[in-house]
């Protein structure tokens, strides 16, 4: 697609793939030097488009929780909202994830995730009193807890979305 802007011809095209390949070298971890020497254009130009697009500021908010009833719902809401990461499961879900490994494959799976939840800022928990508890001394950070019943639990619990979005909203602020 062209558009004429004064006397040149501009390719759109062009500049949205330059702007999706800077924005996708940026979330790989590459310096803003980096990328702007990569496409050719100077540094400010790569701050300027992330501050343009710039939805909030702020630590990475990671989002998990089990078992959930409504876990596709409060997915959406994380997705609108802007956390980083997302890990809902029902109960099914869940022993369909313990019961598809073997013991070794099990833990680094856990290990993983606990690596993973240890790079974000925050972590919003949502579980049973004993899983928060647990879940904090192995992050060894602050997390929001949401206990939505004693342990054991053994059943889907429904989340209300929009607690789940005040939260996020605190955070943010």
């Amino acid at each position: 697609m062209l558009r004429r802007v004064g006397d040149k011809i501009i390719n759109l095209q062009k500049i949205h793939k330059a702007i999706d390949e800077a924005l996708e070298l940026r979330g790989q971890g590459l310096s803003q030097q980096d990328v702007a020497n990569r496409i050719g254009v100077d540094r400010t130009v790569i701050s300027r488009l992330e501050t343009l697009g710039e939805v909030r500021k702020g630590g990475r908010i990671a989002l998990i929780g089990f078992p959930v009833k409504n876990c596709d719902e409060l997915a959406a809401v994380a997705r609108q909202e802007g956390v980083d990461y997302c890990l809902l499961l029902t109960e099914k879900e869940r022993w369909n994830f313990v019961e598809s490994k073997s013991g070794i494959e099990l833990f680094n799976t856990i290990m993983e995730i606990i690596g993973t939840l240890r790079s974000y800022d925050i972590v919003i928990i949502i579980c049973s009193n004993m899983r928060i508890k647990l879940i904090e001394a192995l992050l060894d950070k602050d997390v929001i807890g949401i206990q939505i019943g004693e342990s054991p639990l053994n059943e889907d619990k429904y989340v209300k979305p929009d607690m789940i979005r005040s939260i996020i909203h605190q955070l943010h602020s």
